[in-house]
């Protein structure tokens, strides 16, 4: 029943700028969502996350390059992808902590939207 809707992937080359989008549907209450990124043979590791709307936590390699940000009545989290490296290059996921009316708080994930930086 919980959706999560990725939209914004897509290639750009080094030092370009992408969006990604994460609409949540379905989920009553949100604690934290973000983004973690996962390349071909290595773990998924986070990217950013923001929690109960104002506290926002980055990875060292992204501070300075990208932001999060939410948009609370569209339950819409978007991550703002500036000065883009091929190291960036991954599967992003999005990623929500919420709970259901009548349930308890919950991880969802997102399908995945692939984000390819090369020249």
């Amino acid at each position: 029943q919980v959706q999560l809707v990725e939209s914004g992937g897509g290639l750009v080359q080094p030092g370009g700028s992408l969006r990604l989008s994460c609409a949540a549907s379905n989920i009553f209450r949100i604690n934290t969502m973000g983004w973690y990124r996962q390349a071909p043979g290595k773990e998924r590791e986070l990217v950013a996350t923001i929690t109960s709307g104002t506290s926002t936590n980055y990875d060292d390699s992204v501070k300075g390059r990208f932001t999060i940000d939410t948009d609370t009545a569209k339950n819409t989290v978007y991550l703002q992808m500036n000065s883009l490296k091929p190291e960036d290059t991954s599967v992003y996921y999005c990623y929500v902590r919420g709970r259901t009316y009548s349930g308890t708080y919950r991880d969802y994930w997102g399908q995945g939207t692939q984000v390819t930086v090369s020249s």
